[in-house]
């Protein structure tokens, strides 16, 4: 019997240290949202030049945005279309908001046009661009690749312009230009048949050529979009929401733990260890996915672990029924598991079932909050049946817990 009980407390001291240790890495790993970090919301509109904005044209421009949004670095962006016309983006802790409105602002058609004005590429040609430094000057620029047909069509340009015109001649050069604005006009020197370009001059600094090259690589958007609201959003009642939170989840927690114990003894004191793991699996979940948490996101939490401890409670009572028949204890404890599984499977199934509907007719917020109670009912089925009754058939083998007093329930037998 000795060994039951060395074997009971390495492994509740082993939960214990784990959660001790990585808890606080796990939490400081998830990413925070607009509303807990803060960052920046803009609002865009199509404009019509010419032709009407279609239904394409708003869902390709989600696409382009999303991408272009990558290219920036910013994790979990929050694009959502409002109406036929409008388009919301918010970026969440970003170290420069204006700069980032800037870049999602272009519409970013890039166009290489002779000096008579007839386009010899477009964007649409584009393999690839990236921001380097040229080494002789130390001046950022920008190289584009061309995709093979892009790479024809700049061969035979150049292979004309060079032939036709001789050095110096405004005729011979090639404007690129982006949005409309001249970039850069330089005279073709000689055939460029390697399917390659630079854009030189006219960058403030390197990031601002990576910005435009990150544009570039995400591609032009299919509409013209004009700005019409933006704010940098500061994290003050986010943060106090957070604090609050936090603060709300310790006392509760407390009591909680309090509860467990006076009202179950031994079954609420295992409870607690399997509520640790809980919380390392939904962290780690959390980190895995790259989640954004957002208040909303912290509600669903909350849902969960109440969930998580209202099925430890149909568990125990019923564990406490099954004795009170003058069972076994470890009769008991398999009875009541068996005979509480499909309350609990179906309590957390019809919520898994709500919050699937929240995530698919939801948007942003609605569905941090339909993902983080997801993923916290998984998990509580995982730990109110799987590993609670792991824990119960090992505290019962060690001779100290086999009261019935320690389970809830005094009878004459022990």
């Amino acid at each position: 019997m000795g060994w039951n009980n060395t074997k009971l407390a390495f492994v509740l001291l082993f939960i214990f240290a784990v959660g001790a240790m990585a808890m606080g890495p796990l939490l400081s790993m998830i990413n925070l949202g607009l509303d807990l970090q803060g960052g920046v919301h803009v609002e865009l509109q199509a404009i019509e030049n010419g032709k009407p904005v279609t239904e394409q044209d708003m869902v390709q421009l989600v696409q382009v945005m999303r991408q272009r949004i990558d290219e920036l670095g910013v994790s979990e962006p929050v694009i959502q279309r409002v109406g036929d016309k409008r388009l919301i983006v918010e970026l969440a802790g970003l170290e420069d908001p204006e700069a980032a409105v800037k870049v999602i602002g272009k519409t970013a058609q890039l166009i290489f046009m002779k000096a008579d004005g007839s386009v010899i590429l477009t964007g649409e040609d584009l393999k690839d661009a990236q921001a380097t430094i040229d080494p002789a000057s130390q001046m950022p620029e920008i190289n584009l690749d061309f995709n093979p047909q892009g790479a024809r069509a700049f061969a035979d340009a150049t292979t004309e312009l060079a032939a036709k015109y001789p050095k110096d001649d405004p005729r011979r050069r090639i404007a690129i230009l982006l949005d409309g604005e001249v970039l850069t006009n330089p005279e073709v020197q000689e055939p460029i048949l390697h399917g390659r370009a630079r854009i030189t001059g006219g960058y403030t600094d390197y990031q601002d050529a990576a910005n435009i090259a990150a544009l570039l690589r995400a591609g032009a958007l299919p509409v013209s979009m004009e700005i019409i609201a933006k704010k940098v959003v500061g994290p003050t009642l986010g943060w106090d929401s957070l604090v609050k939170s936090k603060y709300a989840a310790i006392i509760g927690l407390l009591l909680l733990g309090i509860f467990m114990l006076l009202a179950y003894r031994v079954p609420g004191f295992i409870s607690l260890f399997s509520l640790t793991i809980f919380a390392l699996i939904v962290s780690g979940a959390l980190v895995l996915l790259k989640a954004t948490l957002t208040v909303p996101g912290i509600a669903g939490l909350l849902l969960s672990i109440s969930m998580a401890v209202g099925s430890k409670i149909i568990i125990f009572e019923r564990i406490k029924d099954e004795l009170l028949n003058n069972k076994t204890l470890r009769a008991s404890i398999e009875s009541g598991f068996r005979r509480a599984f499909w309350t609990v499977f179906d309590a957390n199934v019809t919520t898994l079932i709500a919050a699937a509907v929240l995530f698919y007719f939801g948007s942003g917020p609605i569905r941090g909050f339909a993902i983080t109670l997801s993923i916290g009912i998984i998990t509580s089925m995982f730990t109110a049946i799987a590993l609670t009754l792991w824990l119960l058939r090992m505290a019962v083998q060690v001779n100290a817990f086999k009261k019935t007093s320690l389970f809830g329930v005094r009878r004459a037998e022990a």
